[in-house]
C-alpha cells in the first residue's frame, strides 16, 4: 500500500503556542525525545539565530512525523503579521491546516485574517484551542468567540464522540444543515442517529471544508494533543496525485545552502522527480536537479527521487524563484491570498558595506519577493516594501549577521497606487518627429474594476509584425506601469495595442542585414514607455491610499476621549455598540495612521483596548497628493529620456 501523505500547515496569531504545539506533536510521534523551548531557542523548526533570539517564527519550516499509516509533513508558519508573506507562500501547498487559538486570549486579529484565507481557499481546517492549562482559560468562552468571529460551522470534538445527548444533538444539527440524509434521519428519530454515522459525516464535511472541528488542550502539558493527532488522520484529506503522471510541483520557499547555493522547497502534486532530471521552471527556464532531500521523521534526508504528494528540498535549480511551478502548471490555487505590503522605507548603508547592500538585498528578495527591492538610479537609493516595523528590524539584523552589512532606515511611508481617471490614447509613428526609433506603437488605456490588476489586449492585426515585437511591447508596458504620473504603480486598467508598424530586414546593396535600417525589439522596448506615459497623461490618474477596516474593543467609559482621538487620526467610525462595561467601535482608518493608532491605544484605554486592523481597499487621497520619486528618467521628458538611453548604450 502506498504511503499516504498529509501536507499540514500550522497557523496562529503570534504567541498562541503554535511552535510549542509543533514540538509536542513531534514528541508524541516519537520523532524527538525531548521537547524544545521557544524561550530557550531549542525548538526543531525555529532554526534561524534571529528566531531563537527573539522567540518568534520568521521563516516557514518543515518537519515530518507519522500518525498511523499517514505521513504528515508539518509546515510551521510565522504568527506575526509582519511575516504574513511566509504564510501566503505555504497556503497553496496544503492539504489541511490546524488553526491554533489561545484559550486565554481567544480569537485575535491575526487569527481572523488566517481563517478568512483558509475559507477562501476551502482548506480543510481543524481548530486547536491551546493553553487550557493557563489561568483565565475558558473553553466555553473560546468556543463562543470562534463561532462568533471565525465561523459558525464549528463543533467541539474529542478522540471519540461524547455520549452526552446535548453534544450529539448539537453535532447532528450542524451536520444536518449540509447533509440531507442526516437531516432526514434526525427528523425521524433524533436519538436514532448513531455516533458512527455522525463521525463519518463529520469526516466527510471536514474534508470538504464545510465544518471545522474544535479540539481543546495544552501544547505545554500534552493534554488533548493525542486526540488532535487522531483527528488529523481521520478528519483531514490525504494528498492526491499520481506518481506516474506528468511532473507538477510548486516552489513555496527558497533558501541558500552552506555554500551559497539555492535550495528550493517544493510540494509535489503529480509525477516523480529524480536526481539528474532536467525540469522546466516556466519562462523557458530549465535546470538539472543535482540532489534531493525528503522529509521523514523530523528533518529532511537525502533520497534519489521524490514522488507525488511529498514535500522535498531540491538542489541545482539556479534559476528557481518562489512561486515557480515545476513541470506542468496544474490547477493549484494562485499565490495571492493576502494584500500586498502597504509600507516602504529607504535602506541606508552604514560604513563600508554600501557596495554589498544591493546583492545582499537581492538574496533576501529571493526568499521574500514581496519586499520588492526598488533601485533608484537617480538618487542612488534602495527601498524595500514592508508589512510593519518588526520586519524592518529583522531585515536590519539579517543584513548584519549574514552579509556583514550595517544599515539604518529612513522613515516608513505608505505605498499608494494610481488608477485612471478616464480613457487615454497615444500613437507614435516611425519617421515622424519626435520618434527616433524604427517602430510604430499606438496604445489605449482604459479604467477597469478595482482589484482587477492589468489586462492586456491587441486590437492591431497580429500578423502585422513579428510576435516577438508584440511581446516586447507587453513586457515593457507591465514594467513601465510600476511608475505612473505621480511615481506610484498604475493598476486596475486595460491596455490595448491599437497601432503597430516596423521595418523588415534591410541591407545596402549586397550587404547582409543592416541593424540601423531594420526594426529590432529594442526599438519597441525604448518607444513603449513614452507612448504609454503619453496615454496615461491624457487619461489622467488618481492617487489612492490604502484604507484599513478596524475593530476596536475598549471599556465603554473611555469612549468620550477615544472617539475624538480616532477622528484626529483620520479614522472614520462606522458603527458603535456597547454591552455592559465593554464597547466595540468599527470603521476605517488610512494605513498611514495605523501604527500611530496602535501606539496611542494603551494610553487612551488604560491599557485595556484591543484593535484589529485589516487592509480593505484603496481610496482616492484627500488633500495634498503624495508623490513618489521616479527611479528612472520620466519618458514624458522625451529629450532627456532619449539622452539617457543613448548614455546607457555607450556604457554598454
Amino acid at each position: 500500500m502506498a504511503k499516504q501523505e498529509l501536507n499540514l500547515g500550522i497557523l496562529a496569531h503570534v504567541d498562541a503556542g503554535k511552535t510549542t504545539l509543533t514540538e509536542r506533536l513531534l514528541y508524541e510521534a516519537g520523532v524527538i525525545d525531548q521537547i524544545g523551548s521557544v524561550d530557550a531557542g531549542t525548538t526543531q523548526t525555529d532554526t534561524l539565530t534571529l528566531e531563537r533570539q527573539r522567540g518568534i517564527t520568521i521563516k516557514s519550516a518543515v518537519a515530518a512525523f507519522a500518525v498511523g499509516d499517514v505521513h504528515v509533513n508539518l509546515i510551521d508558519t510565522p504568527g506575526h503579521p509582519d511575516f504574513i508573506a511566509e504564510v501566503e507562500r505555504v497556503l497553496s501547498v496544503l492539504d489541511g491546516a490546524i488553526l491554533v487559538v489561545s484559550g486565554v486570549e481567544g480569537v485575535q486579529p491575526q487569527t481572523r485574517i488566517l481563517m478568512r484565507a483558509l475559507q477562501r481557499l476551502r482548506t480543510p481546517t481543524l481548530v486547536f484551542v491551546n493553553k487550557m492549562d493557563r489561568t483565565g482559560a475558558d473553553a466555553g468562552r473560546a468556543l463562543g468567540s470562534i463561532a462568533q468571529r471565525l465561523s459558525d460551522a464549528v463543533v467541539a470534538v474529542g478522540h471519540s464522540l461524547d455520549d452526552d445527548a446535548g453534544s450529539k444533538a448539537r453535532l447532528a444539527e450542524l451536520l444536518a444543515e449540509r447533509d440531507e440524509s442526516i437531516l432526514s434521519a434526525y427528523v425521524e428519530d433524533p436519538a436514532g442517529v448513531s455516533s458512527r454515522v455522525l463521525r463519518s459525516a463529520l469526516a466527510d464535511q471536514t474534508k470538504r471544508a464545510l465544518v471545522h472541528p474544535v479540539f481543546f488542550g495544552s501544547a505545554a502539558t500534552g493534554a488533548g494533543v493525542r486526540a488532535l493527532m487522531a483527528g488529523m488522520a481521520e478528519l483531514l484529506p490525504v494528498a492526491a496525485g499520481e506518481a506516474d503522471g506528468p511532473v507538477s510541483a510548486a516552489v513555496f520557499k527558497v533558501e541558500r545552502g552552506a555554500a551559497g547555493e539555492k535550495v528550493a522547497y517544493v510540494r509535489m502534486f503529480s509525477g516523480r522527480i529524480q536526481v539528474r532530471d532536467r525540469v522546466s521552471l516556466g519562462d523557458e527556464r530549465e535546470n538539472k536537479v543535482t540532489a534531493i532531500a525528503v522529509f521523514e521523521r523530523g528533518p529532511a534526508v537525502p533520497r534519489s527521487s521524490v514522488s507525488a504528494g511529498a514535500v522535498a528540498k531540491l538542489w541545482g535549480l539556479a534559476d528557481v524563484r518562489i512561486g515557480d511551478r515545476i513541470g506542468e502548471p496544474g490547477a493549484e490555487a494562485p499565490l495571492h491570498h493576502f494584500p500586498p505590503p502597504t509600507l516602504e522605507t529607504v535602506v541606508v548603508p552604514v560604513g563600508a558595506g554600501a557596495a554589498r547592500l544591493r546583492p545582499a538585498l537581492a538574496q533576501l528578495a529571493e526568499q521574500d519577493p514581496l519586499i520588492d527591492v526598488r533601485q533608484d538610479d537617480i538618487r542612488r537609493e534602495i527601498s524595500v516594501s514592508l508589512y510593519g516595523e518588526v520586519q524592518k528590524e529583522v531585515i536590519q539584523a539579517t543584513l548584519a549577521a549574514d552579509f556583514a552589512v550595517d544599515v539604518t532606515f529612513r522613515e516608513t511611508t505608505m505605498i499608494c497606487i494610481e488608477r485612471l481617471a478616464r480613457t487615454g490614447e497615444a500613437v507614435e509613428r516611425m519617421h515622424e518627429e519626435p520618434n527616433p526609433f524604427l517602430a510604430t506603437i499606438g496604445l489605449r488605456v482604459e479604467p477597469a474594476a478595482a482589484g482587477s490588476g492589468v489586462a492586456f489586449r491587441i486590437e492591431a492585426e497580429l500578423g502585422s509584425m513579428p510576435l516577438a515585437f508584440f511581446r516586447a511591447i507587453e513586457n515593457t508596458v507591465r514594467e513601465a506601469l510600476q511608475e505612473g504620473l505621480y511615481g506610484w504603480q498604475v493598476t486596475d486598467l486595460t491596455v490595448t495595442i491599437t497601432h503597430t508598424g516596423y521595418l523588415g530586414k534591410h541591407g545596402l546593396g549586397h550587404q547582409y542585414f543592416n541593424k540601423s535600417m531594420s526594426s529590432t525589439g529594442e526599438d519597441f522596448r525604448k518607444l513603449t514607455p513614452f507612448v504609454l506615459m503619453s496615454a496615461l497623461d491624457r487619461a489622467g490618474t488618481t492617487v489612492c491610499e490604502p484604507i484599513h477596516r478596524f475593530r476596536l474593543d475598549a471599556p465603554a467609559d473611555v469612549l468620550g476621549t477615544l472617539l475624538p482621538a480616532l477622528v484626529r487620526l483620520h479614522a472614520i467610525p462606522r458603527t458603535q455598540a456597547t454591552e455592559g462595561p465593554s464597547a466595540t467601535v468599527e470603521g476605517d482608518v488610512p494605513a498611514a495612521h495605523v501604527h500611530e493608532l496602535r501606539r496611542q491605544l494603551p494610553a487612551l484605554t488604560r491599557g485595556e483596548g484591543v484593535v484589529e486592523c485589516l487592509f480593505d481597499r484603496f481610496e482616492p487621497v484627500t488633500g495634498a497628493i503624495p508623490t513618489r520619486p521616479r527611479t528612472t528618467v520620466d519618458p514624458l521628458d522625451f529629450e532627456r529620456y532619449v539622452l539617457q538611453l543613448s548614455r546607457q548604450v555607450v556604457r554598454g
